[in-house]
């Protein structure tokens, strides 16, 4: 079933009974080709380019709970390529025209708004520091705009830009960011991968991996083992429990991230916006929502709910930014569960462990990257070999200290990224 206006139309004109779901749910086969553990952004996108780019379309994804229910419906939404270093600049800007290519690629509505993202800066030396982002995201083929303070107050005229701690001297602009539908995305991607044959198998949790002289075999799950040439671990938060059913340690803190919502508004926020001082950034939905969060809660947990601390952290950001802000109501928050390496960017990589694959530590960075990583672990996973933009991804920069790629440039902790 292909959707366009005209089908929408007809549907409503016909009491919406023309419409079918959207994927099967079939139950689980004894083997497979490829088992993919995790079946939310990450994991349907490598199901989906798997067979959409290298035919293998015997392939089991396998999610403990439902499609979508865990970190790709629990984010805000922002998608951008502003990364500075080598290795995640070019993954994320191949990221980035994938998703400008995604709804006619997948036929389904994503919601995607390149509405633009202004990173702030509050003083000399972020400005510089700016300037060399801006600079290596141009030598990356990608936008950026350097605003001066008169710049940013033409487009965000509500903002407080005298605020004695923090005032806003001015801005990046990469207009080819934004937001998109975090819920339609998992669905576009799953209803695209069911389409050519891929078993999207909910409630189904894996609570061991078999390993037969140093290869994989399958997998044991709740609905009865499953056997796979090959299997692939993409589960965020998860990835240290699920990687120790196969013997590895990996160099993944879990670390809870809130975000929260308002009351619907009047159109007012047009941008993604990105309060460096305070770790503050905020958009506002198709609905009206401000959609904003901040930092990580800073324990470790694999509970998808924050603490009021943090809470309290994040509203004085936005106070701080934005007076305004005070005015509207909360109606709710959410916690996911950041996998965040020590260097602060993720891992796409073979194991030792022959017919294994792990693609984790996404860190802040896992909805924007949907597209790229599925599209670079599902090449992974079919040819052996690494996929370009995502070469340097690797396991075991960890152990030889060679390649590590600190973004943010706080130092090798989990808990700074």
């Amino acid at each position: 079933m292909r959707f366009s206006g005209w089908r929408v139309l007809r549907e409503g004109l016909t009491g919406n009974r023309g419409w079918q779901a959207h994927w099967r749910n079939p139950e689980p086969k004894k083997e497979y080709d490829v088992v993919i553990i995790g079946g939310g952004g990450h994991g349907l996108s490598t199901a989906y380019y798997l067979a959409k780019n290298h035919g293998i379309t015997n392939v089991a994804v396998l999610e403990k709970g439902y499609l979508g229910g865990g970190n790709v419906g629990r984010n805000t939404t922002i998608v951008r390529a502003n990364y500075a270093m080598p290795g995640n600049s070019e993954f994320y800007s191949h990221s980035l025209k994938l998703w400008e290519g995604l709804e006619q690629d997948l036929n389904y509505n994503a919601m995607m708004s390149q509405r633009g993202i202004i990173n702030l800066f509050h003083s000399d030396g972020q400005r510089d520091a700016f300037v060399r982002r801006g600079n290596q995201m141009r030598a990356q083929g990608d936008d950026a705009e350097l605003l001066d303070r008169a710049g940013v107050r033409h487009m965000l005229p509500y903002l407080d830009f005298d605020n004695v701690r923090f005032p806003i001297y001015g801005g990046l602009l990469h207009r080819r960011g934004g937001t998109a539908r975090h819920d339609a995305v998992a669905w576009g991607y799953a209803r695209g991968a069911d389409s050519r044959g891929v078993d999207l198998i909910q409630q189904c949790e894996v609570t061991g991996i078999d390993i037969e002289n140093g290869k994989v075999r399958g997998v044991q799950t709740t609905r009865g083992a499953i056997r796979a040439k090959k299997v692939g671990i993409v589960v965020a938060g998860r990835s240290g429990q699920v990687a120790a059913m196969a013997g590895m340690r990996l160099p993944i803190e879990s670390h809870v991230l809130q975000a929260f919502v308002t009351e619907g508004l009047k159109p007012v926020i047009d941008h993604v916006i990105s309060f460096g001082m305070g770790h503050f950034y905020i958009s506002q939905s198709d609905k009206g929502g401000l959609v904003f969060g901040g930092d990580l809660d800073f324990y470790a947990s694999y509970a998808q709910r924050g603490n009021l601390p943090m809470v309290e952290h994040v509203m004085e950001a936005g106070m701080t930014l934005m007076p305004m802000i005070g005015k509207a109501k909360v109606l709710r928050s959410w916690g996911g569960i950041m996998d965040m390496t020590p260097d602060g960017s993720p891992i796409i990589d073979k194991t030792d462990t022959e017919g294994l694959f792990i693609d984790c530590g996404w860190c802040y960075g896992g909805f924007k990257a949907v597209p790229g990583s599925g599209f670079s672990f599902a090449h992974l996973m079919a040819t052996g070999e690494h996929h370009a933009p995502a070469a340097k991804f690797r396991l075991d920069r960890f152990r030889t200290g060679r390649g590590l790629m600190d973004e943010e440039a706080t130092g090798s902790q989990h808990n700074l990224h």
